[in-house]
């Protein structure tokens, strides 16, 4: 197998040393124990209390479980305080964290836990019901269950635990023998100190799920040394901005994704306060929530942008202390980018990056923003642009990107064929991505991996749900692509042939709502006699999306 280049993270970015992520969340706690760390639905901990809780995570964890170290441990949890509790108790018992989308179907909750082999699930209450359908074809013995409240104070747990339940009916019924109330294995272990555990640089940190050309979720095998090493780098990067940006960072986005769990570390390396926000798809309660804070960072993505300056109650909001704003996850528009510009006075930093590569390759440097660029390559990381033919391209000319340095993964999990696929000869990791390299060392992406769908910055794999569709009793062939759409960027559009003319839209979105998060249900389902196909009877896509008007429906005849 190809290695991959520069694995080595440079001294003069590390001059501490850190070789694990648990080095640098002890640094933290140490260093910033009096300051707040995360704060989430009014519930405040500070980097000391981090630090107590997750010692007692670690602990239970230890001793009260079968669990050794380098068994992986799913995390199913919206933007709650308990998310970094468990996250870094786990890492402290030497587990390997499986971050797991909370919106997930219990089909794809399956695969997933099935593919990592992990032995623990912690999930919210709410998700509770899709864990039970699902456990006793994986291998998880211990499961941890939460709810919102758990971390507040007795009253107030009490509160907004009954009101979650009873009044906003959020918590279906489920049956779960043996599960434990994250709340009492926290409880009974406080103040106790976990065994040490010896964690290399090497040793896997994350199993980061990422999809693929196959449709099939691929595990992206993230160590501590990536991670810490791509911490570092967005730190240097962020470290033209000047003092004041980690103040009170405001986290809208799911800690799950790579991009939000990266970053809240990056706040974390420098003592930072991230406001996290367990549902930004409720605009009037986010923008509530925005007003209790003097926001000095937002990391956000295109559609939150366009979503929160439509609104008027957010332009009334104080962005005086407004000193960065980040975006990832999506391309980011012009049209976005100016509008938040016009009504926050500040400009929008685009990065880039990949599952795989921890996840930043690039951004734009702050008072250096080129708009309609990713940025410039973070520090130890090597970018080229290659031909069809794998050849190097000069500055200026369109190929696909290729990148290099100590953030990019280890391989994939029990994958070795799918990671020399996408490692070059020379140990580059391709990114699927149409890119130039601009003469001053800025980066634009024409393209995206030609099939891939992004929706509000989620990936959506057209393989993934074209199988799902085909699964139908009256569907023949089916083909996904993505639709542009102001709110989302894209949607999901399907164009089937069926072998029943009578089945409807709405018969094969409910079909599909059963099976797949939301966010990947086709939003448009174009009934048609035949799909374009090349010679060798492989989906042209590229035709849907080009020619739509050529195809013929089934109702034009």
């Amino acid at each position: 197998m190809v290695e991959a280049r520069s694995q080595n993270i440079p001294e003069e970015l590390n001059p501490h040393g850190f070789k694990s992520v648990l080095d640098m969340a002890a640094w933290a706690c140490t260093r910033y124990a009096a300051q707040p760390a995360f704060t989430s639905l009014g519930r405040t901990v500070s980097y000391q209390e981090l630090d107590e809780l997750a010692d007692a995570f670690a602990v239970y964890l230890q001793r009260f479980t079968n669990l050794k170290p380098g068994d992986r441990i799913a995390i199913q949890l919206p933007n709650i305080v308990q998310y970094p509790v468990v996250l870094l108790g786990a890492l402290r018992a030497g587990l390997v964290v499986v971050n797991t989308n909370p919106l997930y179907t219990p089909t794809e909750m399956k695969h997933q836990f099935c593919d990592s082999g992990a032995k623990a699930l912690v999930i919210h209450k709410s998700m509770a019901c899709n864990a039970e359908k699902i456990l006793d074809d994986t291998e998880i013995e211990t499961v941890l269950i939460t709810q919102v409240g758990d971390l507040h104070s007795f009253l107030k747990r009490v509160l907004i635990n009954a009101a979650v339940k009873y009044v906003k009916k959020m918590e279906p019924a489920f049956d779960l023998p043996g599960a434990v109330q994250l709340f009492d294995a926290l409880d009974q272990c406080l103040g106790q100190i976990p065994d040490a555990v010896q964690v290399k640089a090497d040793d896997l940190a994350v199993l980061q799920y990422t999809g693929g050309t196959t449709g099939l979720a691929k595990g992206a095998m993230l160590t501590h040394a990536n991670l810490v090493a791509n911490i570092l780098q967005c730190h240097d990067r962020i470290g033209g901005v000047g003092g004041g940006w980690q103040e009170t960072v405001v986290a809208p986005l799911p800690l799950y994704h790579i991009y939000a769990f990266t970053l809240a570390q990056v706040v974390m390396l420098s003592g930072g306060h991230s406001v996290l926000i367990p549902n930004p798809r409720d605009i009037p309660g986010f923008i509530k929530e925005l007003s209790h804070w003097q926001m000095s960072t937002f990391l956000g993505l295109n559609t939150l942008f366009v979503a929160l300056c439509k609104q008027e109650d957010f332009a009334q909001l104080d962005f005086t202390h407004l000193r960065m704003t980040i975006s990832g996850g999506m391309a980011l528009t012009h049209d976005a980018a100016e509008r938040w510009h016009a009504t926050t006075g500040c400009d929008i930093m685009e990065g880039y990056g990949l599952t795989e590569t921890s996840p930043v390759v690039s951004v734009n440097p702050f008072g250096g923003v080129q708009l309609g660029t990713i940025g410039l390559p973070l520090a130890a990381t090597e970018v080229k642009v290659i031909d069809t033919e794998g050849a190097s391209l000069p500055p200026e000319h369109v190929g696909e990107l290729c990148v290099a340095g100590p953030q990019v993964m280890k391989g994939y999990w029990q994958k070795e064929q799918a990671t020399a696929d996408i490692m070059t000869s020379d140990g580059y990791l391709r990114t699927g991505d149409i890119a130039v390299l601009q003469h001053d060392g800025y980066m634009r992406i024409v393209d995206r991996a030609k099939d891939m769908i992004i929706t509000s910055g989620f990936n959506v794999y057209p393989n993934e749900l074209e199988d799902v569709i085909c699964d139908h009793p009256d569907v023949l062939e089916s083909a996904a692509i993505g639709m542009p759409d102001e709110v989302c960027g894209e949607v999901v559009k399907v164009f089937v042939v069926a072998s029943d003319a009578t089945l409807q839209e709405e018969d094969l979105k409910a079909w599909c709502s059963e099976r797949l998060t939301n966010y990947k249900v086709p939003r448009v389902v174009v009934f048609v006699d035949e799909l374009p196909k090349t010679p060798v009877g492989k989906i042209l896509r590229r035709k849907l999306r080009e020619e739509p008007s050529a195809i013929v429906d089934r109702e034009a005849g």
